[in-house]
């Protein structure tokens, strides 16, 4: 960061310099000293044109042919043929050019950049009954750590106790605080814009949700989309035709002048500027949306997807039980079922367990305490709840210690769902029935997802043949896959490549084989697995799979942009060379036009930062 910002002030002293030799030049002409006016625009031409050749030495050191060349070609030769006027205007374009390239990068930069700003240092951590300011990288696991409001949430935990008000736009996009009760899990990132509270660590701050975003915010900014390659190769084939062009007007027509109005008007801006702008400015609007793309390349390949294999459990559906039914006997109401089973279940680590312990709470039920517990883990558990012996588990626990009768309640049950039976006094009291869900407007997601460009959808899945049938009826898919290994997945997105690129969208980590060998590989990154995210190509980091759309709008308007800036940018600079050369534009002329058709390409290329 300090290397650029001295070379963004290395630009702006440059392009002052020649803006203001530029005018000098014109006053001491008009109070007649006219001869100052020449010597005045080669001193300020000069500063320019030996920063622009060390940059060139650097960029041939590295391998790079660079599309500098041809601004430097038309400085020397403006000098040399004595167009001292068109050759400081050429100065000062370049260097103009240069701080208006640092300033577009910049701008197209600022919601990466903004996470990379944010990145906190120090926590506030409880020992021996006080509070210290540590380093962030000595807080541990199982630390209390104070949240102060305003305050960035320094590691991934769980509330300790009360109730926190976090920001999450930073993460996820999402404008609206929310709310986050005790023992619920907050990440990284988030901004404390409520009371001060108490976070226990539940993991190392290098392997925190913020700290993986960092790393994947600044992988995705050194990285080089292929398009910047592909008009690195156009550069010598341009520089070519620029000199050949040039070479062939002075031969035809015996004027100099006519050569170095070639190369003044000869602008490399389309190719060196406008894709990488374009390209950036794709992926800041996307970071600001919650969307992490993984640099240049990603980007590109996500504008030209047409095959998409979409993986089930916590992509396709939520991928968490949610309470679906309540089954009673005996006159039991449901929600006095409920809150037994879920008073007995805070005793519990069980998922089902704390499932059923949410869903009360999430009712407004008083829960009571549990008394005498004891759990076989993966049964079930039991123990007094409210003076009355009470047990909560599987069917198999519940029919073996209290009757069959479990069986018959528990019939005629959606594919993949789970019951969890109720046993009271002795006596069935009921059935718990939890189950994922679809996303709401999966449908029209799949809809919209085609009208983007994607011809083909393939479901993919281990779960049961019953279990994904059941899910995906109703779904405008091409083909379903189910009882699927990690291997056997990727068979399944490399046999989808003859469609066209392939998008495989997953958040396990059995689905990290297959993101890895995806043409683009995006993760649900906000509850998934490490391993898929740091495996994808895209991350969204709010767990909505919509934002698999706007994913998909940035990346087609951005390579759109891209594009549309190099052709007309280059077809405009070819016609003005072809006119110099015929002696239709002399070398003052073509500079100015040079410079209006780099502006006018470049913030073309930042409309890839609005929708």
């Amino acid at each position: 960061m300090l290397v650029g910002d001295t070379l963004q002030r290395v630009r702006r002293l440059l392009a002052v310099l020649a803006a203001l030799g530029l005018l000098t030049g014109f006053a001491v002409k008009l109070a007649g000293f006219a001869s100052w006016s020449p010597v005045i625009w080669i001193a300020v031409t000069v500063p320019v044109l030996l920063a622009l050749l060390a940059e060139i030495v650097t960029s041939l050191r590295s391998g790079d042919l660079g599309l500098d060349i041809v601004a430097a070609l038309s400085m020397t030769a403006a000098l040399a043929v004595g167009e001292n006027l068109a050759a400081a205007i050429v100065a000062l374009m370049y260097a103009g050019g240069q701080y208006l390239e640092s300033y577009a990068e910049r701008a197209a930069r600022r919601e990466m950049t903004a996470l990379l700003s944010r990145v906190p240092r120090t926590a506030v951590i409880h020992r021996d009954g006080q509070l210290a300011e540590v380093a962030l990288d000595l807080v541990r696991p199982g630390d209390r750590l104070l949240v102060r409001q305003g305050d960035m949430v320094p590691v991934d935990g769980a509330i300790a106790e009360g109730v926190a008000v976090l920001d999450q736009s930073a993460l996820t996009g999402e404008s609206l605080p929310v709310q986050r009760r005790s023992g619920e899990a907050v990440l990284s990132g988030s901004t404390n814009v409520g009371d001060a509270f108490d976070l226990v660590a539940a993991r190392l701050a290098t392997d925190s949700t913020y700290a993986g975003v960092i790393r994947l915010v600044e992988a995705a900014q050194r990285s080089r989309a292929p398009m910047s390659r592909l008009a690195d190769r156009y550069a010598i084939l341009f520089l070519a035709v620029t000199v050949l062009l040039a070479a062939a007007a002075w031969a035809l027509s015996g004027d100099a002048v006519r050569a170095v109005a070639v190369l003044v008007v000869a602008t490399p801006c389309p190719l060196i500027l406008a894709v990488p702008v374009a390209i950036v400015a794709g992926l800041s609007r996307a970071a600001k949306l919650g969307i992490l793309i993984k640099g240049g390349k990603a980007i590109e390949t996500l504008a030209r997807v047409r095959a998409l294999v979409i993986d089930k459990t916590g992509t396709l559906t939520i991928g968490q039980a949610k309470l679906i039914d309540i089954r009673t006997v005996d006159g039991i109401t449901p929600d006095e079922l409920l809150r037994i089973a879920a008073s007995l279940d805070q005793a519990s680590k069980h998922i089902i367990a704390q499932t059923i312990v949410a869903e009360a709470r999430g009712r407004g039920l008083s829960l009571a305490i549990p008394a005498e517990v004891v759990e076989i883990p993966g049964e079930g558990i039991e123990g007094k709840v409210d003076g009355r012996m009470t047990a909560v588990g599987g069917l198999h626990f519940i029919a073996v210690k209290f009757g069959s009768a479990v069986w018959g309640l528990a019939g005629d049950r959606p594919p993949g769902a789970v019951a969890s039976a109720v046993a009271v006094d002795g006596k069935l009291a009921g059935l718990l029935v939890l189950a994922d869900e679809l996303r709401a407007g999966t449908e029209e997601l799949l809809r919209d997802l085609r009208e983007l460009g994607i011809e083909r959808i393939v479901l993919a899945t281990g779960d049961r043949h019953e279990v994904a049938h059941f899910f995906s009826s109703g779904l405008s898919l091409d083909l379903v896959r189910s009882e699927l290994t990690p291997d056997q997945k990727i068979l399944v997105v490399l046999s989808e490549r003859k469609n066209g690129p392939v998008m495989m969208i997953g958040d396990g980590v059995n689905d990290a084989p297959a993101l890895a060998a995806a043409d683009i590989g995006m993760a649900m990154g906000a509850k998934g697995a490490a391993a898929s995210a740091e495996a994808a190509d895209v991350v969204l980091l709010v767990d909505q799979l919509d934002r698999v759309l706007p994913a998909m709008r940035i990346a087609q308007r951005s390579r759109f942009i891209a594009l549309q800036s190099v052709v007309a940018g280059m077809g405009l600079s070819i016609l003005a060379m072809v006119a110099a050369a015929l002696g239709y534009i002399v070398p003052v002329e073509g500079a100015l036009l040079q410079e209006l058709i780099d502006v006018a390409v470049i913030f073309n290329a930042l409309r890839a930062l609005r929708g």
